[in-house]
């Protein structure tokens, strides 16, 4: 047994010398075949490095003026990681979500709905409410850009000029003014307002206008709350929380008036 395990260790040896041996003879041989057109030794390999079509370029200031596949792929990843950040704060998204919480609360149901279909009914309003921006962008850039009509700065200004016109349309003039006043800004015309000044505005008066629908909301149902609260408090059953009465009525009340009927159609025409 032992003589097995000594003949296998001295051919594991001889195997392993012989790898050794081929490895140095092609590293010499590779050398030899650069050297013979002309590169040395010293010399540094990534100036040597002549790349592909599959390569990274980035061209300025050429006739094109043009990036490559590769930058363009990843400048739109770089966009759809931003894309929840620009859905909330540049579009409709914000003053729904919103009402609808105000919703919920207001009845008093915790989870129903929950907030996965709270978040699925204002993603949909959104794209319900933004489609004709939606359309405009794919009119007047998405598809002048892909037939090579415009370039990509050009396509970005005219993308910008829909999603300005919707946030303008929804900007109290007072927002507006405050933020104008706070980064030195005048203007004279809705053109001159710079769009790092519209967006903030957009968001403060979405920001109040969902409040104040939900001040609406809730009133109805805190006088629900009010007249429960008195009646348990007259027949002297001051240990009975008052919602746990209060709840079915305004799940009837809100169902009785058609609630959702009522909060989606009128918070949609608030965008109109």
């Amino acid at each position: 047994m032992s003589k097995i395990k000594k003949g296998y260790c001295i051919f594991s040896l001889m195997l392993a010398t012989v790898a050794i041996v081929a490895a140095i003879w092609f590293m010499a041989s590779s050398t030899a075949y650069a050297t013979e057109y002309g590169a040395t030794e010293g010399a540094p390999n990534a100036s040597d490095w002549v790349t592909g079509e599959g390569g990274v370029s980035l061209t300025f200031e050429s006739d094109t003026g043009t990036l490559s596949s590769s930058v363009r792929i990843l400048l739109v990843i770089t966009v759809l990681a931003l894309a929840p950040s620009i859905l909330i704060m540049l579009t409709s998204f914000t003053r729904i979500i919103i009402v609808l919480h105000f919703v919920r609360s207001a009845i008093g149901t915790q989870t129903a709905p929950p907030n996965q279909v709270l978040i699925g009914l204002a993603l949909f309003l959104t794209l319900f409410i933004m489609w004709p921006t939606f359309t405009q962008i794919n009119e007047q850039a998405i598809q002048p850009l892909d037939n090579g009509e415009i370039t990509q700065e050009e396509a970005l200004d005219r993308a910008v000029v829909p999603i300005r016109n919707f946030m303008y349309g929804q900007t109290q003039e007072k927002d507006l003014d405050l933020f104008c006043e706070i980064s030195g800004t005048t203007y004279e015309d809705y053109d001159d307002v710079p769009f790092v000044v519209l967006v903030p505005s957009f968001i403060l008066s979405e920001l109040r206008q969902a409040f104040i629908i939900g001040v609406v909301i809730y009133i109805p149902f805190i006088v629900i709350d009010m007249v429960v609260a008195s009646v348990l408090m007259s027949m002297g059953m001051m240990m009975l929380p008052p919602t746990t009465i209060s709840l079915p009525f305004k799940i009837l009340l809100f169902v009785l008036a058609d609630g959702w009927n009522l909060v989606v159609g009128g918070l949609v025409k608030t965008f109109y």
